[in-house]
Order: C-alpha cells, then structure tokens, then sequence
C-alpha cells in the first residue's frame, strides 16, 4: 500500500489524464481516489484486487498528472472517465467506487453512464452536503495554496521521519472525532508504517483546492445498487454525509465502520466489510 505504483497518461479529446490499470483478466474497478492521493498511491485497493478484480485508478483534475482543466467538476470528469473507459477498451465495469472527495465523481459517473456501470461502493464519501465546513476550508486553502502546497507537505515529510508519532497524532487529529491518541494507539506496527509512508507520499496539487470549491454541479440520479460505507468517528467527512447518500441513493445499503477515524481500511472490522464488499459485487 505504501509503494509508488507505475502510472501513465493518455491524452483524450477532454484532455489529458494520468491513470494506472492494474489488469487481472477479471471484471475491472475504477477507484477515485480521495483528497491529496492521485493513481501511483493505493489505498483499500487489495479487496478488490485479491478478488481478481483489474482495478483502473484515475489522478482527478489537479492531481498527479492531470492537469486541473481536465473536467474540473464531478460530472465533467465523468465525461473523461467514460472517454478514458473507451480508450482502454473497457465497455463495463463492475462498480465504480469513490473514495472521500472522490465519491460526487463515482456517483456521477453512474449516474450519467448508467450502461457501463454495475454498481457503486462509497467509502467515506463526500455526499449531497455542505462539505467542508468554514474553519478547514479556510485553514486547507492557505496550506494548500500554489504558494504553500510544496511547502506543506515537505513539513509533514520531515515531522514524519524525525517524530513519526507526533506526526500520526497532529495529521489522525483532523480525520477523526475521538482524541489522536486514541486513534493511534488502535492502530497496529503495520498500520503505522502504512500510514506514515502514505503521508510522506502524498500531494494536493491544485486538486485538493479545487475539491474544496462551494460549486456542486447536477451529479444525476443512480439506479444502480450501491453500498456505502462510512465511520461516526470520521472527523473529516461528517457521518450524515453516508446518511444523506443512503436516503438520497434508492437501492443503497449503508454499512457501518467501526473504524477510529476517516480511514476505514485501518478499522478492526476492515476484513468484515471487506466481506461485504465481495459479496456485494459477486450479487
């Protein structure tokens, strides 16, 4: 999970956009990775690919390799999502799965290509909500300016690897409502190690600032089943958001973590729902 994974770019008619396809010969997932991740970073990806699945990652606009003016909205980068599916030769996908601040682009992407998506898993998903509230938007765009974005994350870099735990407990203390040093002591060695290698690899771009835009385009009405899963204790997505999804979603299913934090996949429950989510996509 902590390892830089190869990536390319295709250059579409909407633009160019970076992606990795990890193929298996079976059925392909596309991911839309969350907030300061873009394709060469995995996260949560193993249950879909212990399960045979080929899993198709695309960096969202201004993140990686894709320059912001690629899509720029959910719904516009659904269109490159779908161009991007063509390119590759893919004419279904079991199920487009949106992760945090990817999840309005998974859930337009069903929504407007119905006949190439199966399902839909959400996986502490930004919903139909407000999202973020006044004091992160404000605190994110001066951290994450073009100006301090580098800036940033080359002090987490550095805080991770001198003070690892002080650095698990400033970044755990923003993605979840329980205190950080609980959140950390729930956690196991590997667990930490993943987490500390993710943080030292990740980047905002210009992606990170516009997630954080107020304009919501029409994401459409998804018919196809979906699962949501989402924690109470998310500090960075509110709980309601997986609440609003599932009401707003009509053949949806919300699922519960246990999980201390935003991160699910670190959760003692995480084989559970990995269970689930198999299931789900075998039905």
């Amino acid at each position: 999970m902590g390892e830089i994974r190869s990536t390319k770019t295709a250059d579409l008619d909407r633009g160019v956009v970076e992606y990795r396809f990890d193929q298996r010969g079976g059925a392909t997932v596309v991911i839309f990775h969350g907030g300061h991740m873009n394709a060469g970073l995995a996260l949560g990806e193993d249950v879909f690919a212990e399960a045979g699945y080929s899993v198709l990652v695309l960096s969202r606009p201004g993140y990686g390799r894709t320059p912001l003016t690629t899509g720029t909205t959910a719904s516009g980068f659904s269109e490159v999502t779908h161009s991007l599916c063509e390119y590759l030769g893919i004419t279904r996908v079991a199920a487009v799965v949106g992760v945090s601040a990817g999840g309005p682009t998974a859930v337009a992407t069903a929504a407007r290509y119905p006949e190439l998506v199966e399902r839909v898993v959400l996986q502490s998903a930004v919903g139909p909500l407000p999202w973020p509230d006044a004091r992160t938007r404000l605190a994110a765009r001066l951290a994450f300016s073009p100006a301090t974005e580098r800036i940033t994350w080359s002090a987490v870099r550095a805080i991770m690897r001198a003070a690892p735990n002080s650095g698990l407990r400033l970044l755990l203390g923003d993605l979840a409502v329980l205190p950080a040093s609980r959140v950390l002591a729930a956690l196991s060695a590997d667990d930490r190690r993943t987490l500390i290698e993710l943080f030292c690899r990740m980047r905002s771009g210009r992606g990170f600032r516009n997630d954080l835009t107020a304009r919501r385009d029409s994401l459409g009405e998804v018919a196809q089943p979906t699962l949501v899963i989402a924690s109470r204790n998310d500090g960075s997505v509110p709980f309601a958001h997986a609440e609003a999804l599932a009401t707003t979603i009509q053949h949806s299913t919300l699922l519960e973590s246990k999980a201390e934090s935003h991160f699910i996949w670190f959760g003692q429950d995480w084989a559970a729902l990995s269970a689930r989510i198999r299931d789900f996509l075998a039905n």
